[in-house]
C-alpha cells in the first residue's frame, strides 16, 4: 500500500482527481487529493490575503494530518512551485515526486516569472480588476479536452489567488534533487506556457546539474491527464511509488 498526495493546478480543485483517486483506491493504496484555499470546494475562502505560502500550507497539513511517510506527491500545472518547496521542505517524508505537466522553478522564480510577458501582464490586469485579486480561469480547450471532459472541467473551474502567481520561492536545489523525480510531459497537444519547463527538465546543466536523474515520461495527452487520461497517469504514479 503506497501513499498518495495529489495536487491540483490553477483554477481546479480535488474534483479533478476523481478517476485517478478511484483508481489507486480501488488497488488499496492511501490517496488524498488535496483542495488548495480558494478554490474547488473551498471557493468560499477566496480572499486577497491567499499566498503562496497558504497553498504550500494546504499540501504541508495533509502529510502532517494524516502522519503520512513515503509519500508519492504528484502535482499539477501550478502546482509544481507547492512541490518544490515540500520536497525543500519536507524531503525526508517524500519518496518520489511527480510533476504533472508542472511548473518547475529555479531558486528565487515565481510562477509568473516563467510566462510570456503578455500572459503575465494579461493575468495580473485581469486580478487588479478584481474584487479579490484573483484572474480567470483559461479555456479547457487549451487542455485538449472536448465534450463531456470539456464541458465538466469549464463548469468546474474558478478564477486563482493572483498573490500566488507573483510569489517568489526560495529553495535549495541539491534538498529538492534528493527526491527521485518524475516529470509527465503531456505532448497532444502541448500547452504553451509549458514549453519552457519542457526545455529546462531535459536540460542536463539545469539545477547546476543536480536535476539530471530526474525520469521524462510522455503522454500522448493534453494537459490535463488526470482528466484525459487517468489510467495512463495512474500508470506512472504507480510505477513511482514501486
Amino acid at each position: 500500500m503506497a501513499n498518495f498526495v495529489l495536487v491540483h493546478g490553477a483554477w481546479h480543485g480535488a474534483w479533478c482527481w476523481r478517476d485517478v483517486v478511484a483508481q489507486l483506491a480501488s488497488q488499496g493504496h492511501r490517496v488524498h487529493a488535496v483542495n488548495l484555499t480558494g478554490v474547488g470546494e473551498r471557493v468560499h475562502l477566496m480572499s486577497s490575503l491567499i499566498t503562496l505560502e497558504t497553498h504550500i500550507a494546504d499540501v504541508s497539513n495533509t502529510i502532517e494530518a494524516n502522519e503520512l511517510q513515503d509519500v508519492v506527491l504528484a502535482v499539477h500545472s501550478y502546482a509544481g512551485m507547492l512541490g518544490t518547496a515540500i520536497a525543500d521542505r519536507m524531503a525526508s517524508r517524500l519518496k518520489h515526486l511527480v510533476y504533472v505537466d508542472a511548473v518547475v522553478p529555479q531558486p528565487g522564480e515565481s510562477w509568473s516569472s516563467m510566462q510570456p510577458s503578455a500572459t503575465r501582464e494579461q493575468r495580473l490586469a485581469a486580478a487588479s480588476a478584481s474584487s479579490n485579486f484573483s484572474f480567470p480561469p483559461a479555456d479547457p480547450a487549451l487542455y485538449g479536452l472536448a465534450g463531456e471532459q470539456y464541458e465538466w472541467v469549464k463548469r468546474r473551474q474558478v478564477p486563482h489567488p493572483g498573490h500566488t502567481y507573483t510569489a517568489p520561492l526560495q529553495f535549495d536545489p541539491v534538498r529538492v534533487a534528493s527526491v527521485p523525480r518524475t516529470f509527465v510531459d503531456c505532448v497532444r497537444p502541448r500547452m504553451a506556457t509549458i514549453d519552457a519547463i519542457r526545455h529546462r527538465v531535459r536540460d542536463p546543466g539545469f539545477w547546476a546539474g543536480t536535476w539530471q536523474g530526474a525520469r521524462i515520461v510522455e503522454l500522448q495527452t493534453g494537459h490535463d491527464p488526470m482528466v484525459s487520461a487517468p489510467a495512463d497517469l495512474v500508470r506512472v504514479l504507480l510505477e513511482a511509488a514501486a
